[in-house]
């Protein structure tokens, strides 16, 4: 399935909480031979206690987010360097970039803005249950952040936007794959 492409690269998958990015990460990563998936949530979430929320901004979690992404990238990295295929996910803008690139050890990751509509958005965000919360509370949130990840992720700075309304988890991940093979042809 993977065609032209072989391990050793970097992806960032972005979008709001309900658009799929953990889901297609880990489905991207299992293409490849040697794959590796870095959930940004799961890496926030050592934190034992005083985890910041995300719903709640404040430096603490400024902090928290700058401290996982500096460590995704670290690994990410060095996964690279040993011949896996890394995929991060998280809610990221290239506003954030900053925050990873100088941790990625000269790497260019591939990004991939996952946008679909919000509505779609809302029903997944309904129907999870990965989550120990009430996914209400993820609507205003996700409804706000939309627009700004489709401004803070635009394709002049190599951000690939994908609508996966109407996709599968493994419709998103085969035109990816295909996007980037033509562009590495």
């Amino acid at each position: 399935m993977i065609g032209s492409l072989s391990s050793g690269f970097l992806w960032l998958i972005s979008g709001v909480p309900g658009s799929g990015k953990s889901s297609v990460a880990d489905a991207l990563a299992r293409k490849y031979p040697k794959g590796v998936h870095l959930p940004m949530d799961d890496l926030r979430q050592l934190v034992r206690s005083g985890l910041a929320s995300p719903l709640d901004w404040n430096a603490d979690t400024s902090l928290q987010f700058e401290i996982a992404r500096r460590n995704a990238a670290r690994l990410a990295a060095d996964y690279v360097a040993n011949g896996f295929t890394v995929v991060i996910d998280d809610v990221v803008r290239e506003a954030d970039m900053p925050q990873y690139l100088p941790h990625f050890g000269g790497l260019t990751p591939r990004k991939i803005l996952l946008s679909p509509s919000i509505f779609v958005v809302h029903r997944r965000n309904s129907q999870r249950t990965n989550k120990t919360f009430d996914t209400k509370i993820l609507e205003p949130v996700a409804a706000r952040m939309h627009g700004q990840l489709l401004a803070g992720c635009p394709p002049e700075a190599g951000w690939f936007v994908l609508d996966t309304s109407t996709q599968s988890v493994n419709d998103t991940v085969d035109t990816i794959l295909k996007r980037f093979e033509r562009v590495a042809v």
